[in-house]
Formats: structure tokens, C-alpha cells, sequence
């Protein structure tokens, strides 16, 4: 193989993965592909000294890299509205996320009577996750739904969520469920299973 034709095939290959970035659902592997194919593009630009084209695609990795950081600062943007489960808003996103949120909970319906404690949670102004739950005494939440939509899925939602707990006095979470994909989640983000089968975590 020919070089001219390994440099084409280089800037195709920095093509395909800018074009594949735009199908992704989450936000996070969007950036992600994105920047390594215009890192990519970029490489191939310089190498045919086309350089607006370079520039283009630096700039485009800059704001990228910004945008991964933004979504992993849990400090800004961020913002923890609590509502009453009967509150409009709250049941427009249960039934336009339902079949997603049962993906993960598939018995949540099931217990929202028991439910005295919901969250909707925002990014600036963009809603991005929902939380129930029941306090099993002052310093303990049972969640039935800690749920993130598809396109944030991959953020700090979560880190997010449990240090407005904390702030409010929950010392500990616990998560009763059985749906193998959030136990998956739950074991990453440090909730242990105890004796008893539940999974908790100390805030």
C-alpha cells in the first residue's frame, strides 16, 4: 500500500468517526468520538497542509475537551429541584421515559405509592435525571427510580444526586432492585451488597 493512499485512508478513517459522533444518544461518547476523529482529521490536514481545515478541527477538540469537563464538574450547572410526586412535570417525565426508566426499573410503578421523597434533576435549564424514593428513618433513602436520560447517561449525575443528599442530611442509600443493568451502575458508583441482598452506600 501506497503512502498517498494510507494518508487518504487516515482522513477517511477521521471522517467516518466525526460523522459516527453525531448518531451517539449520549452526550458524553459524542464529545468523545468526536475529538478523536477530529484529532485525527486534524493530523490529516496538516499532512496535506490544508490549514484551515487543521485549525477547524482544533477548535473543535478544544470545545470539546471544555464540554467533557463542564459535564464532570459536579459544583456548576447543576441544579437539584424537589418536588411533590404529584407535580405535573415529574409524571409528563415517568410516562415520556417509561419504558427506558423500566429498563432499569421494572417494577417502579409498582411502588410509587410508597414514594415521599422526588427529585427532578437539571443541567442549567435541560432535565437530565429523576429520583424516588421513601426515607426508611432521618438519615436513610430507599430509592426505587435514580434514573439519568440516555443523552447524560454517561455524566455525573450521580456524584451529582448524592452529595445534595448528603447535604440534607442522608447518611445512606440504599437500592433494593434486581435489574442486573443499574446493579452494574450501582457497584461502580460504590454501593456494597449486604447481607440481606440490598445494596448500600455511606454518604
Amino acid at each position: 500500500m501506497d503512502t498517498k493512499l494510507m494518508i487518504e485512508l487516515f482522513g477517511y478513517l477521521g471522517s467516518t468517526l466525526v460523522v459516527v459522533s453525531m448518531l451517539m444518544t449520549s452526550v458524553v461518547r459524542l464529545r468523545v468520538i468526536n475529538t478523536i476523529g477530529s484529532i485525527i482529521f486534524m493530523i490529516y490536514a496538516l499532512i496535506i497542509h490544508s490549514y484551515p481545515t487543521a485549525l477547524m478541527n482544533l477548535c473543535l477538540v478544544g470545545i470539546n475537551i471544555y464540554q467533557l469537563l463542564r459535564l464532570r464538574n459536579t459544583t456548576n450547572s447543576y441544579h437539584m429541584v424537589e418536588v411533590n410526586f404529584n407535580d405535573r412535570y415529574l409524571q409528563f417525565l415517568l410516562s415520556y421515559y417509561d419504558s427506558d426508566i423500566r429498563t432499569y426499573f421494572p417494577d417502579f410503578r409498582e411502588r410509587l405509592d410508597e414514594t415521599d421523597v422526588a427529585y427532578i434533576i437539571c443541567l442549567d435549564s435541560e432535565t437530565v435525571g429523576v429520583t424516588l424514593g421513601k426515607h426508611l428513618n432521618e438519615t436513610a433513602l430507599e430509592l426505587f427510580v435514580d434514573y439519568s436520560t440516555p443523552t447524560y447517561r454517561d455524566c455525573s449525575v450521580g456524584e451529582y444526586l448524592y452529595s445534595q443528599l448528603k447535604e440534607k442530611g442522608i447518611k445512606e442509600l440504599v437500592y433494593r432492585g434486581k435489574e442486573a443493568a443499574h446493579i452494574e451502575y450501582v457497584k461502580k458508583v460504590g454501593f456494597v451488597q449486604n447481607e440481606s441482598g440490598d445494596y448500600t452506600k455511606k454518604l
